[in-house]
């Protein structure tokens, strides 16, 4: 695959994902399909969705036109994810219930896993149903990690363009350009989702992405040891798998339900102690980036695979306490701060 080809899945990518963003954005609010005001959210007009939508067609569109149906194990990865993009997008136009939306995730992760992907974390049969349920619940960490304007965005922009450059190495060109028409197309979406947002991904958008950086990263450890896999598994979906496990235990700890919405992701935290939007934004897509360069490094033997994810194990332990350094300084100040956020509470 040469680097024109690489250029034009990008460019089409964010060109897509741009003015599919705008355009179907002014459909939503002619539609009324947006997120109004109201409660804990602070922006003032109603936002519309359907940006999710762009970011699958900024993706796709330009994989199936520059690979066709060649790459099996893309092919499968695709379908699987444009049908996942059409559920978020039917719940964002009327709520499905938990198990619903559960059920046609496990279908088509199946679908993908039947295909051949499957992360080699054991190298015995548990690998199959391993590699669904992983795909299923990172698909699920990326949907909550849609909680303010511009995060998801550029998390997935940074953590897709590093996840190419694994597939690049992995000699995975077809893997390597969905990723990078992926990058791309959020670009081109956060130009419309940068604080403050014009324009949310909904579920369409963000159940999407998870989707197709979980079976990417799951398909290029297949066959490879099980450090290997732990490590490429882990590293390029490290903020969103993070804030997960930090949202569960602070949940836990609280004696809070485990799955209902709240204000006490990463995110929140981190506004919190006093930053603001951009900047928090900044800061998770800049660590997005250091473990995604860390998972290149080590597919170029760089770095220990071992290494690599206890650093990463670390740094999730450290955001794990955050929030109670934060409630030692001043409960009342984390509860204030913690009520001034963009985008829709998860």
């Amino acid at each position: 695959m040469n680097g024109v080809t690489v250029l034009t899945a990008a460019a089409a990518g964010c060109l897509l994902g741009a003015l599919g963003t705008r355009t179907l954005g002014r459909l939503a609010l002619r539609w009324d399909f947006t997120d109004r005001p109201g409660g804990h959210k602070v922006h003032a007009r109603p936002v519309p969705y359907f940006g999710g939508v762009a970011i699958m067609l900024g993706t796709i569109v330009p994989s199936l036109g520059l690979l066709g149906l060649a790459d099996e194990h893309v092919t499968a990865i695709m379908v699987a994810a444009g049908a996942v993009s059409l559920l978020g997008l039917v719940d964002d136009i009327a709520p499905l219930s938990p198990l619903t939306r559960l059920a046609v995730e496990a279908v088509t992760a199946g679908g993908v896993v039947l295909s051949g992907v499957q992360a080699s974390v054991t190298g015995t049969w548990l690998d199959a149903p391993i590699t669904l349920v992983w795909i299923v619940v990172i698909t699920n960490s990326f949907n909550l990690l849609d909680n303010m304007d511009g995060a998801l965005g550029s998390v997935t922009a940074v953590s897709a363009a590093f996840l190419a450059g694994t597939a690049f190495v992995y000699d995975r060109p077809a893997t390597g350009l969905l990723l990078i028409a992926l990058a791309h197309a959020c670009l081109g979406f956060l130009l419309y989702n940068w604080a403050p947002a014009k324009v949310f991904m909904g579920d369409a958008g963000s159940l999407f992405i998870g989707f197709v950086l979980a079976c990417s990263a799951a398909l290029l450890v297949t066959g490879r040891d099980p450090d290997t896999a732990i490590a490429g598994l882990v590293l390029p979906t490290f903020v969103a798998t993070a804030d997960t496990v930090v949202v569960l235990v602070s949940r836990r700890r609280g004696g809070r339900p485990l799955f209902q919405g709240g204000t006490d992701h990463i995110s929140h935290r981190l506004r919190a102690l006093g930053l603001g939007t951009r900047r928090t934004v900044a800061l998770i897509t800049a660590a997005a980036a250091v473990t995604g360069a860390l998972g290149l490094t080590t597919a170029l033997g760089w770095t220990s695979p071992l290494i690599a994810t206890l650093a990463a194990a670390g740094a999730a332990i450290v955001l794990a306490d955050l929030p109670q350094r934060v409630r030692g300084r001043s409960q009342e100040r984390l509860e204030d701060s913690l009520t001034i956020i963009h985008g829709r509470r998860r």
